[in-house]
């Protein structure tokens, strides 16, 4: 804290992002109590150090014992204050960054700072006044839109809505010392409660946006979004000092559920995707142009993620016919992205001046970075990096964009294997956020720092990978469909068993994302390997019957469901049943009754056995990897936390037991993993492996 005339300016200097950790809550105590002490002081100043305004408080203390002073305590001795609190905001206000600021008496911004309350992202709500001094500020139908939907706004939205007093020119920091300077001379007045708008004098109107909140709620999975609005009602109906202590018991009862740890743990499980001792020991190499092989939808997609983030791009096709079809994709792209708003015209045509395309693959001489989107088969790929090897200039990294094949072969087809990764993007590319990160034995650790960065660049969530067949997520997913494939022959439907997942949290149940993607692509991969498969393992035919009926899926107009044309939602259809029943029939099947809950139970089992296995090999870094590609990449529920972060709710010895006893059925496939009895020894969960 420094003093000058007046004006006592104390500083949060909690880098990275100045959270709200106990240490800081109690230095920021005693700030305030000097201040206060301190007869000259007329005015206090708070600001930031740093890239940002608190961006929110220590998410790692919650669920642990509370540390005093509590985040309320500290916005409450803020807010009643006998000097007035001016506070500069810059970077994110968020969380409890905010609801500090909402305690003080003035509140400006530099432009370009956001403001955000976004714990329903946590399964949480404000619990520091946020959820009471919001909404009387700007009114319940703003405060509950920002609180249910957890998204930030920008300083100018939140100047309009009454949040703040003001967005700065310079400096917010600057303009608060002026700003009270120029009252303690008496030359400029600051607001007082009294004279701002009071919304809870339009109780009907406040009442009608709680109403029209819990509508719009419809089926919640979520416990946080009805207690908001709850707590909202309370700031209207109860007195302050009782709706503080309402909103705190939500608080307290939310963060001690299962879903707002599941919630906690995605959130960090991000943070720590990024942290690995290769990233920390070398810098990535340089990266400006970019050549992407293919032009098809993935490839397209990959060009356009690229040409969006600032790069250069050369897209190679096999010929002026599908390179001008390809190029058109990219272009189709960008115009949607005009389209919503999210592009102006101006700067499509900008970007557009990066892009260019050629049928021959010398036109990547150039590039620093090259990314293979051809047909997912090894020797096409293999003929390709061979043929790179000889044109790309040394130094550049070479990528594959594959879901399961082997990168170090691939690799192994140039003379510079530690310039080689895998980059497992997602379809739409785009769009989805994951990229797999796939690094081969001889891949040099900048290559895979600059994959990271690309990542970042791109706006994706980079999980690192080791070399097997499906890598992380593939290897997950296919472990799922093989659990549920069994209860197909046994006596399930693919509507019963898509309705169950759905009903668990799935946006889409398995036989709907296959029809979704094409039955032809699992097919494919699973013809592959039909040369190494044993024999004595149960193999599940029924997709191949399908694909051999030409049942491919939507595109098709019929794989395990019916579209009608045009549609990209099927119909149950009777003649898959009838090849289900066939298959039980021809394999001496009796069918059985199988419950929801039953279909649920294996799928998880299955997924989090095979997440153990992936750990034994080293092919993911930590349990939290596994389970952030599967939330990021393959529509498991956020609020469950991905397959090992359910593993560890339900118990480990519950679910190793249960694993052994469908083992008795199926030995090779659910036979635990070493690892599960290894835990379960020594008294640990999956969670103990996660390093932060």
């Amino acid at each position: 804290m420094s003093t000058t005339d007046g004006v006592a300016t104390v500083v949060i200097d909690n880098p990275p992002v100045n959270a709200l950790g106990a240490d800081l809550r109690r230095d920021l105590m005693t700030a305030l109590r000097d201040a206060e002490a301190d007869a000259s002081v007329q005015v206090i100043v708070l600001a930031a150090a740093g890239r940002t305004w608190p961006a929110g408080a220590d998410i790692r203390e919650f669920g642990q014992p509370p540390r005093d002073p509590w985040l309320p305590e500290v916005c409450s001795a803020v807010a009643a204050c006998p000097k007035p609190v001016i506070v500069a905001m810059h970077g994110n206000a968020l969380g409890g960054g905010l609801e500090l600021a909402l305690a003080a008496h003035v509140r400006l911004a530099d432009p370009g700072t956001r403001l955000g309350l976004p714990e329903v992202t946590l399964g949480i709500l404000p619990g520091a006044g946020g959820t009471q001094r919001l909404p009387r500020l700007i009114g319940a139908r703003a405060a509950l839109g920002m609180m249910t939907s957890g998204l930030p706004i920008p300083a100018e939205r939140a100047l309009e809505l009454g949040l703040i007093d003001a967005v700065t020119e310079g400096e917010a920091r600057l303009a608060a010392q002026r700003l009270a300077a120029a009252h303690i001379a008496g030359e400029a007045s600051l607001p007082s409660a009294a004279e701002r708008p009071d919304h809870r004098m339009d109780a009907s109107d406040w009442l009608a946006a709680v109403t029209e909140a819990r509508k719009g709620l419809g089926v919640s999975r979520l416990p946080a979004p009805p207690r908001i609005i709850d707590c909202v009602e309370a700031a209207l109906l109860l007195p302050e000092e009782e709706g503080f202590a309402y909103e705190r018991t939500a608080f307290e009862e939310l963060v001690s559920t299962p879903e707002a740890a599941a919630l906690r743990h995605a959130f960090l499980a991000e943070r720590r995707a990024a942290r690995h001792p290769e990233l920390a020991a070398t810098k990535p190499r340089e990266i400006a142009e970019i050549g992407v092989i293919g032009g098809g939808l993935m490839g397209s997609g990959i060009a356009t993620a690229c040409l969006a983030a600032g790069y250069r791009v050369t897209m190679i096709e096999r010929d002026d016919q599908a390179l001008t079809a390809g190029l058109a994709r990219v272009a189709t792209n960008r115009d949607r992205a005009v389209a919503k708003g999210q592009l102006s015209v101006a700067d499509r045509e900008t970007e557009w001046s990066r892009m260019s395309g050629a049928t021959a693959m010398s036109a990547l001489a150039g590039a620093d970075l090259v990314i293979e989107a051809a047909f997912e088969d090894e020797g096409v790929k293999t003929a390709i990096f061979a043929e790179l090897d000889g044109v790309v200039k040394p130094g550049a990294v070479l990528a594959t964009n594959t879901s399961y094949l082997d990168v170090n072969r691939i690799a192994a087809a140039t003379s510079r294997p530690g310039d080689v990764i895998g980059l497992h993007f997602f379809s739409p590319a785009q769009v989805m956020k994951l990229l797999e990160v796939v690094v081969a034995e001889r891949t040099s650790p900048d290559v895979t720092a600059t994959a990271f960065a690309l990542a970042k660049r791109l706006g994706k969530v980079a999980v690192r990978a080791g070399v097997c067949d499906g890598f992380i997520g593939n290897r997950v997913l296919t472990a799922y469909r093989t659990a549920t494939d069994f209860l197909l022959e046994d006596g399930a439907s693919p509507y019963q068993i898509d309705r169950a997942m759905v009903g668990w949290g799935f946006p889409l149940g398995p036989y709907q994302v296959l029809d979704m993607a094409g039955l032809d692509i699992s097919w494919a991969r699973r013809t592959r390997l039909a040369e190494h498969r044993d024999p004595s393992e149960r193999y599940v035919a029924i997709g191949d019957r399908l694909c051999k009926l030409g049942r491919l899926g939507q595109k098709a107009g019929r794989g395990y469901y019916l579209y009608a044309e045009g549609a990209r939602t099927g119909t149950e259809d009777p003649e898959v049943l009838e090849v289900i029943a066939a298959e039980r029939t021809a394999k001496g099947i009796e069918p059985r009754r199988i419950t929801e809950a039953e279909i649920q139970r294996r799928a998880l089992a299955a997924m989090a056995n095979e997440g153990a296995r992936i750990l034994e090999e080293k092919i993911a870094a930590r349990p939290s990897d596994i389970d952030l590609v599967m939330l990021t990449g393959y529509g498991f529920p956020r609020w469950r936390g991905g397959p090992m972060q359910m593993a560890d709710q339900v118990g480990l010895l519950e679910l190793r037991d249960t694993l052994r006893d469908y083992a008795r059925e199926e030995e090779t496939f659910w036979r635990p993993a070493a690892l599960w009895d290894e835990l379960i020894k020594n008294g640990r969960k999956f969670a103990d492996l996660n390093a932060d």
